[in-house]
């Protein structure tokens, strides 16, 4: 091995130690301080030049998700978020009607609207009316865990790792949700029956919910011009190959306009940006292809190709059922990304990012989704223990997955 290729390996190794175990002794690190330390170090040592690393930026994700997190941010400053939780959830009259409320609300908005900010909005109004109600929150919160990764599978908007999917795949918007949408809407029905099955003391005798509407102040003259915007945003997505428009331009597009035309200080919109997440994104993408530039990962590509069939399809579901726990989805996507492109196959670029997605449900750390929603109860004095949802999640996820295999391939093969 020549001393430039041990010399990325070993920054390579280092940054996903760093993404691995979050925090190190005495080191003040976490995962985007993890990717920010080795892309620097792929251009200090001289494995990249600066420009390389520029370059190796796939800036079509980065603005896609600039884009969505300016129109989400918008949306939930207006307090949007809050009103469909609201509005949806108090049709809930028991607690079986909740949690299939919870779960096909949560799901389906997680599609569209990017997971993350679905659940902290969900999260506080679901344990509002269980205490309310006298009744447990926690198989509520697991369920909307579970649901909200499954349902952001769907979509090439749903989540980070899609995004990445959909964009290196040149897959449609419209045919990822084709091809997704029955691995989301099966995985959300086995989440109901999993829950219920799990807590059957929960919903034995069924009780009418309290719901208490409390005043989150939404800004309905503010959403007159972020939700149409928001609307024409999605529609577009679907027209983007007959409009001849990316998804990322239609996304920067869409967020333009509501900084321009809304109601809410642009700069409020700015700060509620997730910048940390752009930038892990942007040095993952260079550390990545440090280890490309080098040749070892085309090695590997070429020893270990993904084959285009039922073996190919099991292979990506297995790695990203251990792969997730380890480093978590988006990572791991980043440097699977040369496999698929040298596959170039749809069917395994929609294996990945169902597999992926669906593999964050195993653990509490699996996603960030989950850390979101635990984080958000213990504020509120309500603990999902580890083991609890562990219980719950590897059940679903290993159903999901087996179910995500087989829908997948009997797609490809009809």
């Amino acid at each position: 091995m020549e001393r430039i290729e041990l010399i990325a390996l070993i920054i390579f190794i280092l940054t996903y130690i760093g993404i691995i175990f979050t925090r190190l002794p005495k080191m003040n690190i976490d995962r985007p301080s993890a990717a920010f330390f080795g892309a620097v170090a792929m251009v200090i040592f001289g494995v990249l030049t600066f420009n390389e690393a520029i370059l190796a930026i796939d800036f079509n994700t980065i603005t896609l998700l600039l884009g969505m997190m300016i129109i989400i941010s918008t949306l939930q400053l207006d307090g949007f978020f809050s009103l469909i939780a609201h509005k949806t959830i108090s049709f809930a009259g028991n607690q079986t009607k909740l949690l299939v409320i919870v779960v096909f609300i949560t799901g389906v908005a997680s599609a569209f609207l990017v997971n993350d900010a679905v659940v902290l909005i969900f999260t506080p109004v679901i344990i509002m009316i269980c205490q309310s109600s006298g009744i447990n929150p926690i198989p509520y919160l697991i369920a909307e865990i579970l649901s909200s990764n499954a349902g952001s599978a769907m979509s090439i908007t749903g989540n980070p790792q899609n995004m990445l999917i959909g964009l290196n795949s040149e897959i449609t918007y419209n045919n990822f949700l084709l091809h997704l949408l029955p691995v989301s809407i099966l995985s959300m029905i086995v989440i109901i029956i999993i829950i219920r099955w799990l807590y059957p003391s929960c919903f034995r005798i069924k009780q009418t919910l309290v719901f208490q509407e409390n005043n989150f102040g939404y800004n309905y003259s503010s959403m007159k011009t972020s939700v149409p915007v928001f609307i024409f945003v999605i529609v577009l997505f679907f027209l983007s190959n007959i409009i001849n428009l990316s998804i990322p331009l239609i996304a920067l597009a869409g967020g333009s306009l509501i900084l321009i035309f809304g109601r809410i200080k642009p700069s409020l919109v700015i700060k509620q940006i997730d910048w940390v997440l752009l930038l892990f994104f942007a040095s993952l993408f260079i550390v990545v292809e440090g280890i490309h530039k080098t040749g070892l990962l085309s090695n590997l590509v070429s020893r270990y190709p993904l084959t285009d069939d039922l073996n190919g399809i099991m292979v990506i579901h297995g790695i990203s059922f251990i792969g997730s726990q380890i480093v978590s989805n988006v990572p791991l996507t980043v440097v699977l990304l040369p496999f698929m492109k040298a596959a170039g196959s749809d069917m395994l670029w929609l294996s990945l990012a169902s597999a992926s997605t669906l593999a964050g449900n195993a653990t509490i750390i699996g996603a960030m989704a989950n850390l979101i929603v635990i984080e958000s109860a213990e504020k509120q004095k309500v603990k999902i223990k580890f083991m609890e949802f562990f219980k719950a999640g590897i059940i679903v996820t290993l159903i999901t997955l087996i179910l995500s295999i087989l829908i997948i391939y009997f797609e490809q093969i009809l």
